[in-house]
């Protein structure tokens, strides 16, 4: 009897310790950081994290007892990066076709193709991303015309022997993920649709600009014809349609104006060209690229569109960006325009969109906005509302950096993603740590001397 009552009291005991910090174990508090919120800044202040969302946040905001303390005096604390017009998980060498899942060549197929079917959570762009404090992104399929890697015409859908062009009007649909660890990375599928415009679109239509803006009508109208009358469809009682069933179920969301649009587009003229088809189409529309945006920033910012833009884009490579500059970034933002900021080309080179946020402060971009345009924008511009800016509910992708973060020599010392602290090693890191030759003094046993 003494020996069960002691088991139980025992037992009482281990359930009431496993409980009790259960709460503490939940619980960080990251201490007297300067918290850039995405949307604001505290000079000095605290970020609770509890059940992967900031519960508290603020210059007076109580460190719950029990919570591990992150002191980030000296240090900067801001919302994880999120990465746009990004290949992370869909493709780890752009060049070699089998790893790549951001792009398709099939003439039968284009709307409805899928970017989050082909998602590796073992890719090893992921934790390299990490690194760099991105904690999101947003994938989005390649296209002629994409800034996603190396990509070719005749690589994409559209361009099939035979001229059977109008598939190829819609590279594919975009996904958001999440970096943290773990077997499944999707955070949302089917965010929005992609299309090339500009001399791709016009490539894709046929040779002409004016032959994609018709096209891409025709295809509008016959989306909405499908959908008023499916019924008839399956009993084969409508007429020819020019796209599959697939791609025609996948364009009503954007014919109905519930899915954005994201347009890749460069020449100031093409820009208004594309404004004045989505307002005709009740098209919900995201500008990609816009290098000649400022000239005609006033006419984006009525419209209400908002800009995804790589601000180093300045060199009058061809004749769609004759005026690009390196201040569009800031033109666009002074007149009104929601801006985001993209990384570099491909999908190991997620973590430059600091590099290029930085570089956009330098031609007259506010600080501040800089900071919106890799965190809050993003998301907001995609329909995501639960992360992206530190503020009480969202979840909490928090990094803690060494210093300012659009200086390069800057670096995370913690990465959380929904709540979750995150390793800061990556197979580059172990590769330059397995092979550095003062390594214990000794080589890998491969290299061992015989």
């Amino acid at each position: 009897m003494i020996r069960r009552n002691f088991f139980s009291a025992l037992a009482v005991c281990a359930l009431a310790l496993a409980a009790a910090p259960a709460v503490a174990q939940d619980a960080v508090a990251i201490t007297n950081g300067r918290i850039l919120t995405g949307t604001g800044e505290i000079a000095s202040g605290t970020v609770v994290i509890r059940n992967g969302r900031i519960s508290a946040i603020g210059p007076d905001a109580a460190v719950p007892a029990g919570a591990r303390v992150i002191d980030a005096a000296g240090r900067v604390v801001t919302p994880g990066i999120v990465a746009v017009d990004s290949g992370i998980g869909g493709s780890e060498v752009s060049s070699v076709s089998g790893s790549n899942d951001l792009r398709q060549s099939s003439n039968s197929l284009s709307a409805a193709f899928d970017v989050s079917r082909g998602l590796d959570p073992w890719s090893i762009t992921i934790p390299v991303a990490r690194l760099g404090g991105v904690t999101r992104a947003v994938v989005m399929p390649q296209h002629p015309g994409s800034s996603g890697g190396h990509v070719h015409e005749h690589e994409t859908a559209g361009a099939g022997h035979g001229g059977y062009h109008t598939p190829g009007l819609f590279a594919g649909q975009a996904a958001v993920v999440h970096l943290a660890r773990g077997t499944d990375i999707l955070v949302r599928s089917n965010v929005a649709m992609v299309a090339p415009f500009g001399e791709a679109g016009a490539g894709i239509a046929g040779g002409a600009r004016g032959a994609e803006f018709t096209l891409f009508r025709e295809t509008m109208a016959e989306v909405r014809l499908y959908a008023r009358n499916r019924q008839a469809y399956e009993r084969a009682g409508l007429r020819d349609l020019s796209l599959s069933r697939a791609d025609l179920e996948a364009l009503i969301p954007v014919a109905e104006g519930r899915m954005p649009l994201v347009v890749s587009v460069h020449r100031a003229a093409d820009i208004l060209q594309v404004l004045r088809l989505a307002e005709e189409e009740n098209i919900r529309l995201i500008l990609d690229g816009a290098e000649e945006g400022w000239l005609v920033a006033d006419r984006i910012a009525a419209a209400n569109v908002p800009v995804l833009l790589n601000p180093l884009a300045n060199l009058p490579s061809n004749f769609q960006v004759r005026a690009a500059r390196q201040e569009n970034a800031a033109r666009l933002h002074a007149a009104g325009v929601t801006i985001a900021i993209k990384p570099g080309g491909s999908a190991h080179r997620a973590r430059d969109a600091r590099y290029n946020a930085g570089n956009a402060v330098a031609n007259g971009l506010p600080f501040e906005a800089a900071i919106a345009a890799i965190t809050v924008n993003p998301a907001r511009i995609f329909g995501q509302e639960g992360f992206g800016a530190l503020a009480v509910g969202q979840a909490a992708d928090v990094v803690v950096w060494s210093g300012d973060p659009l200086e390069p020599m800057n670096q995370p010392e913690a990465v959380f993603i929904a709540g979750v602290e995150q390793p800061l090693q990556a197979r580059n890191l172990e590769l330059r740590d397995r092979y550095h030759p003062n390594r214990d003094q000794r080589m890998p046993h491969a290299y061992s001397p015989r």
